[in-house]
């Protein structure tokens, strides 16, 4: 009986142990999928009136980076690939960042702006 018991967790702690190992090996990979050479390759991205879509695929890489240090390993490896088709398909990223709302752009750069925390209500001064 104990014997059988021994055998059942040793085959339980190995079958474990290759999972956790599997998963490690499965987590996001952004430096590994090498998403700056993807961009810098692209003599498209390179011209100077694409230098946005460059910005705004650098941004997403950031991200990446991001999702993979908060352990998001699910959501990084839907952004590395958003990044891989939009880098490898240049003029589909300068048409979709093509959008010149000045209201967008005023709005984007407010809502990078950190934002104080509400100032406490002062107490009343007694008079």
């Amino acid at each position: 009986m104990r014997t059988l018991l021994a055998t059942a967790l040793v085959l339980c702690a190995t079958t474990l142990s290759a999972y956790t190992t599997g998963n490690a090996k499965a987590a996001c990979d952004v430096k590994g999928a090498k998403l700056e050479e993807a961009i810098a390759g692209k003599s498209e991205l390179r011209e100077t009136a694409n230098k946005q879509a460059v910005r705004d695929l650098r941004t997403l890489r950031d991200a990446a980076i991001i999702l993979e240090t908060y352990k998001y390993e699910g959501e990084c490896d839907r952004l590395v690939a958003i990044i891989k088709a939009l880098a490898t398909n240049p003029e589909k990223a300068i048409e979709q960042s093509g959008d010149t709302d000045e209201e967008k752009a005023e709005d984007l750069m407010e809502a990078r702006q950190p934002k104080a925390p509400p100032a406490e209500a002062a107490p009343a001064k007694a008079k």
